[in-house]
């Protein structure tokens, strides 16, 4: 099998490079702006071609698409509203419908979780004040069915991304766990309302692994939301707080009206997304899945593991 991977040099992308370098034989074509990124050994085997190119570029590429059997885009773009909008829809899409449609067998479409409301239907939030990159995804989501290989695009939902080490880039989640063990002394006796789904990108390259070995039939669900159960805050706070051995004498509720008065106080500037996120609350998702759900174990289920995968130890 062909596969064709954007995105190889980010946080997932090198999990993923790694797993389908290990486990599969299948021949890979890596495309990145910078190689040098790559920190996965690619002359391990035989059958891994890199890419240097743009996603901006991405038709220099369109006699190599026409011949991939499937195609893996988890390029993304953080960057300003006309780069968003250009990386995360138009060139995502040119990407999709350079493809040939007759053999090329699935399209594993990396979004986001923050698109879609607590019953996994588009949250219409997110394509309305969501941030350059929320937006981006959530108007790219409405488009795949205007493509005419929309019937084989299988898209996959992260939700909160951990992962990252020596080797590997950081999320930017996992880049601040070393800020939250700093203050979890004062953390520890906070109460917020509020519940979270979360997953390691190892764990979700093993999801997307295991997709691409088996494409969903023509009557499967073909949007999956990646991410361990949900917790609530209070039940993360209190795992870091065991797994860094502070204990937790009592709690301070944080009250949505204290919560207001501090930000009107303080003249803190906050954009409408960051608002709805705060009075939303709630980013819990139906079905979500793990690599147990296809039979294969899961690397990083707790959120001591998430530490410590992150390089964060309790202090002696």
């Amino acid at each position: 099998m062909r596969i064709f991977i954007t995105g190889a040099s980010g946080c997932i992308g090198h999990y993923l490079v790694e797993t389908l370098i290990e486990n599969t034989e299948h021949e890979l074509f890596l495309m990145m702006r910078n190689p040098a990124k790559l920190k996965v050994p690619v002359d391990q085997r035989p059958g891994i071609t890199v890419l240097t190119g743009d996603m901006r570029q991405i038709n220099q590429f369109a006699d190599v698409l026409k011949t991939i059997d499937t195609a893996i885009l988890v390029a993304t773009s953080w960057g300003d509203p006309q780069e968003s909008y250009e990386i995360n829809v138009e060139k995502t899409l040119e990407t999709m419908s350079l493809l040939n449609v007759e053999r090329c067998q699935q399209v594993i479409y990396f979004s986001t979780a923050s698109i879609l409301d607590r019953d996994n239907t588009p949250l219409k939030a997110a394509g309305d004040i969501g941030t350059d990159y929320v937006r981006t995804k959530y108007i790219c989501h409405e488009k795949l069915s205007e493509l005419a290989i929309f019937p084989k695009i299988t898209t996959v939902f992260p939700t909160l991304v951990f992962g990252g080490s020596d080797t590997k880039p950081y999320s930017h989640i996992s880049g601040g766990l070393s800020e939250v063990a700093k203050y979890i002394g004062i953390i520890r006796f906070l109460s917020a309302d509020g519940s979270l789904h979360y997953i390691h990108a190892k764990d979700i390259a093993e999801v997307v692994r295991h997709l691409v070995d088996h494409p969903p039939g023509p009557h499967d669900v073909r949007e999956i939301v990646i991410g361990n159960p949900a917790k609530t805050a209070d039940e993360v706070v209190a795992e870091i707080s065991a797994y860094l051995g502070k204990r937790q004498y009592f709690r301070i509720p944080l009250s949505m009206g204290l919560a207001k008065a501090i930000i009107k106080i303080f003249n803190i500037q906050m954009a409408d997304w960051d608002r709805f996120c705060m009075d939303y609350r709630h980013f819990t998702y139906e079905n979500p899945v793990t690599p147990s759900k296809f039979g294969l174990p899961d690397h990083y289920p707790s959120v001591s593991d998430v530490f410590r995968s992150a390089g964060v130890v309790p202090n002696p």
